[in-house]
């Protein structure tokens, strides 16, 4: 069974950094597009970050130059380096990626269980 497991969440102070992890792990046979959403209090869900394959990255514009989103596809782990947070910044972070399970010929969507940041005034 696929499965995707973030980690590296927690409390910053406003400016301070923080490095999330997420990996993929199970019957694997293909990893496509990866990335990191959030999702805050009262809010829907948006994405942060994503990184294809060969990666390429994009980023919300509330992220850019501040956050760098990477991936190791040995590891078939993606990271997301977060620095200068703001409080604005609080918010579930939630690991994506698109997956094609072993011996499937079927592409989907993948989330991890969300991990928390909160960052303080």
């Amino acid at each position: 069974q696929v499965q995707l497991v973030e980690s590296g969440g927690g409390l910053v102070q406003a400016g301070g950094s923080l490095r999330l992890s997420c990996a993929a792990s199970g019957a694997i046979g293909g990893i496509n597009d990866m990335g990191w959403y959030r999702q805050a209090p009262g809010k829907q869900r948006e994405l942060v970050a994503a990184v294809t394959s060969d990666s390429s990255a994009n980023y919300a514009d509330s992220v850019k130059g501040r956050f760098t989103i990477s991936r190791d596809n040995a590891k078939k782990t993606v990271y997301l380096q977060m620095n200068s947070l703001k409080p604005e910044d609080t918010a579930v972070y939630y690991c994506n990626a698109r997956i094609r399970p072993w011996r499937s010929s079927e592409w989907s969507d993948y989330w991890g269980q969300g991990t928390q940041v909160t960052v303080s005034s």
